[in-house]
């Protein structure tokens, strides 16, 4: 069971993300061919612990997946290891939803 998770929604990361945020898809590669955050960098969820050294712990990391039940997952592991973790309620689907522009292919910053 997850314990508490720091969640932001897609407006709020919007916000974020035109401040520069550091967004981490933690989907599987062919969810985030189909279409991500702009400049979203792509981590599944299988390879978060071992690429968690990678991962910016001078400023908070938002992590989005497609509904948001995988990113919760990912910021609770993070979390646990002293990053400032935020899982995005609703993922991809309620960013899209929200209007919000998407990229599809490997397009990364």
């Amino acid at each position: 069971m997850l314990g508490a998770v720091r969640e932001i929604d897609a407006v709020g990361l919007a916000a974020a993300h035109r401040d520069g945020a550091v967004v981490i898809d933690v989907r599987e590669p062919h969810e985030y061919l189909e279409g991500h955050v702009p400049c979203a960098r792509l981590v599944p969820l299988g390879s978060v612990p071992r690429q968690a050294r990678d991962i910016p712990a001078d400023r908070p990391v938002y992590l989005i997946c497609r509904t948001g039940v995988r990113s919760a997952t990912a910021a609770q592991m993070l979390g646990q290891m002293g990053l400032d973790a935020i899982s995005v309620a609703g993922g991809t689907q309620a960013w899209t939803a929200a209007g919000l522009p998407v990229v599809t292919g490997a397009h990364a910053c």
